[in-house]
């Protein structure tokens, strides 16, 4: 009786046996995976929390975890054109799937608030900069919640078409998770609605595509949109923006050194905020994104109040 019972449950649990490997590039693409993985396996990360995508060096394990790979999904080569060439030289067997490019997902140009106005100081940033194009298309695509749903019916289909024996799995799991996601999100509207008509400033301009849904917009960014730092003339530049509008909060990021954000804003009265726009400290696991959208939200309250 025991060993048919055993049996009887494990034809009930999802397929365990060559579940796919599966690496995201970074923590909130692994959370999309994870959600459609749940409970049939775990994906890898590539970027380490607390590390920027703009520029990163795999360590020994992410590049063997590269190596391993049944499917890669990354955001795409305008957010981390460095990891194109490790990618093909290392999951050259795998199944790769570039997120920006999927068919309905937004994608956005860049704003004017991110521009260097003294194309004297930073010639090279007319054209590019490391690989990024600032008259181009902004990279920061997983912080609307839209595309965070496509790309989880996106990720249950190749997962599907990989490990068609826990095809309902995923499926089901995608379903799921575009309810949470919209959940989410309407917790996050409710929360910054009072908020909307409060100046503040951001590092760079990485936020978009999260302020966009609900309501919000900065009057500046310091830094270019590849994150590289701003010249004296734009720093001068901000901070009379800054002046002019009564900024309450300027968001930092941790991935970056606060000292410019600071000077800034000396002796204006605004405070420092911190927004990370790859959710560096939330657990990984299903739960990740929508938990990402309800601390994008709070910590925007927290320092939008003051």
């Amino acid at each position: 009786m025991r060993t048919l019972s055993l049996a009887l449950a494990l034809s009930a649990a999802p397929a365990l046996a060559d579940v796919p490997n599966v690496v995201a590039d970074i923590g909130p693409v692994q959370g999309l995976a994870a959600r459609v993985m749940d409970g049939v396996g775990a994906p890898d990360v590539l970027i380490r929390a607390g590390s920027s995508p703009h520029s990163y060096a795999l360590r020994p394990s992410e590049a063997a975890a590269l190596e391993r790979a049944d499917v890669v999904f990354w955001v795409g080569h305008g957010l981390t054109p460095w990891l194109e060439e490790p990618v093909a030289q290392l999951a050259g067997a795998a199944a790769i799937v570039e997120l920006s490019q999927v068919a309905g997902t937004v994608r956005l140009p860049f704003r004017e608030i991110a521009e260097e106005d003294d194309h004297g100081d930073h010639e090279d940033h007319d054209e590019d900069h490391d690989g990024h194009d600032h008259a181009g298309e902004d990279p920061h695509l997983w912080l609307t919640p839209d595309n965070a749903a496509l790309w989880l019916d996106v990720i249950a289909a190749e997962l599907s078409r990989i490990d068609p024996d826990n095809a309902a799995t995923y499926r089901a799991n995608a379903d799921a998770g575009r309810a949470e996601i919209a959940a989410a999100l309407t917790g996050a509207r409710a929360a910054l609605a009072p908020l909307t008509d409060r100046p503040y400033l951001v590092f760079h301009d990485a936020y978009q595509y999260f302020e966009g849904p609900v309501g919000l917009a900065p009057v500046a960014a310091l830094a270019l949109p590849d994150a590289s730092a701003p010249s004296a003339a734009r720093l001068a530049e901000v901070r009379d923006t800054v002046i002019d509008t009564g900024v309450v909060c300027a968001f930092a990021e941790p991935q970056f050194n606060t000292d410019l954000l600071e000077t800034a804003i000396e002796g204006t009265g605004a405070q420092i905020g911190v927004l990370d726009p790859l959710g560096s400290d939330i657990p990984a696991g299903p739960g990740f994104y929508p938990a990402f959208l309800d601390r994008l939200a709070s910590d925007m309250a927290a320092c939008l109040r003051q």
